[in-house]
């Protein structure tokens, strides 16, 4: 096969054949297609560096963070020069590069991230489920981005004056399958942006099945009811100065209480409270009943060295889910400051400000990146089943590197 005027023979274009080697297992072209018809971003003319090929090479961007567009580009054709294949098509400069990212624009990896990231984990699998109830987790960090003035005002730094950050932030708010530390759904704003806001874009990722576990940040009887109604179960950790009174008591330490909406008089709660504990059933638009698992833990530096963790869950029935396991299960929530720092660290670098210098490239540069890293989750997860292993066993910086080098191999295009 020769390459001529930039074809390959009868396969067409040379950037019909770059794609990302094992990572298109997971994100074929066939979505990737699907997804460029649904967002309007197929060209209407040909182009050297066409929309799909744009797609991948945002994904290579996080494979590759230290390299420049060029260097990049020149990873995703790397395994055609070993066949011979390159003669007249040259990389392209960083600027065509950059127009032809502006083209494709956000929308098609947000899509793509969505339709991609499905759960991974299966039945079985260690700190995965609990009680047949699929373990994930909702938690935010931030990004810095370049300083420029677009950002700035999309995203803000924190706080004011001299006290501001160095560079403006985009918030992050991801839901993470404990199991196998994939994201599954995110939302993304501003670093001002509180995180009980960005909650309510992902509840309609939550279904029944799910067993989803928040710190004592995201309390809030709205946002508490609304992902209730979701059909999914819930275990967040409280602050110590939400009122819980004690209905019933249950054998495992756990107890029956209820949960108030805001603004009532204190009459009425004290009316809704009484029939919370006579079993009258509760208008969920002013009380919920909820079951409440407290614990201590000793091993904390101050003070006393004991910290009091109090939870409340949506699984009523002790018998169901005794309250040790569910404990126990709480600590599950540290798999997504695991994952976060596998994207900060690992992909990112220790440190490193992102590329994008407008807002809407910024986004498009996140949703890669959250799409990237599950994909490799994905593939540890394939990797460790097929010899029978916990994935947390594996490390997500060896797979990251084995990766790398499948792609600037001769395994870098589509067959």
């Amino acid at each position: 096969m020769v390459l001529e005027n930039g074809n390959a023979g009868p396969g067409g274009r040379l950037t019909d054949h770059i794609s990302l080697g094992v990572l298109t297992g997971f994100v074929h072209h066939d979505l990737v297609d699907d997804v460029l018809v649904a967002t309007g971003r197929v060209e209407k003319r040909s182009r050297k560096l066409p929309a799909r090929v744009m797609v991948y090479f945002t994904l290579a961007m996080w494979l590759f963070f230290d390299d420049d567009y060029e260097e990049v580009m020149e990873k995703l054709v790397a395994g055609l020069k070993v066949f011979g294949w390159w003669r007249d098509w040259e990389v392209p400069t960083g600027s065509g590069i950059t127009h032809a990212r502006k083209r494709l624009g956000e929308e098609p990896l947000r899509v793509l991230f969505e339709r991609a990231a499905e759960p991974i984990g299966h039945p079985g699998l260690k700190g995965g489920f609990l009680t047949g109830r699929r373990l994930m987790v909702i938690d935010g960090f931030s990004l810095d981005v370049p300083d420029t003035a677009a950002n700035r005002e999309e995203f803000e730094k924190l706080q004011d004056g001299p006290k501001a950050s160095a560079y403006p932030k985009v918030q992050v708010l991801g839901l993470v399958e404990c199991g196998t530390r994939a994201f599954l759904a995110a939302a993304l704003g501003g670093c001002r942006t509180g995180e009980t806001t960005l909650a309510r874009q992902i509840l309609g990722r939550l279904e029944p099945g799910m067993l989803v576990i928040a710190d004592r940040n995201f309390y809030g009887y709205d946002l508490w009811r609304a992902a209730a109604e979701t059909g999914a179960d819930l275990m967040w950790r409280v602050k110590a100065n939400l009122t819980l009174p004690v209905l019933e008591s249950f054998a495992d330490g756990s107890y029956r209480s209820v949960v108030l909406a805001g603004g009532l008089s204190a009459g009425r709660r004290r009316n809704l409270v009484e029939n919370a504990r006579h079993g009258v059933e509760l208008d969920s638009a002013e009380a919920m009943t909820v079951r409440v698992v407290e614990y201590e833990i000793t091993d904390r530096g101050d003070g006393d060295g004991t910290e009091t963790i109090c939870l409340i869950t949506t699984v009523l029935d002790p018998a169901d889910t005794p309250a040790p396991l569910l404990a126990a299960a709480y600590s599950e929530r540290w798999q997504e400051e695991i994952s976060i720092g596998e994207l900060k660290i690992s992909q990112r670098g220790n440190g490193r400000v992102l590329r994008s210098k407008t807002p809407e490239m910024v986004r498009q540069e996140v949703w890669a990146m959250l799409l990237t890293h599950h994909v490799i989750r994905k593939v540890m997860a394939d990797a460790a089943e097929e010899v029978d292993i916990d994935p947390d066993r594996l490390s997500f910086t060896r797979a990251l590197r084995v990766i790398r080098r499948h792609i600037t191999g001769p395994a870098d295009f589509s067959p």
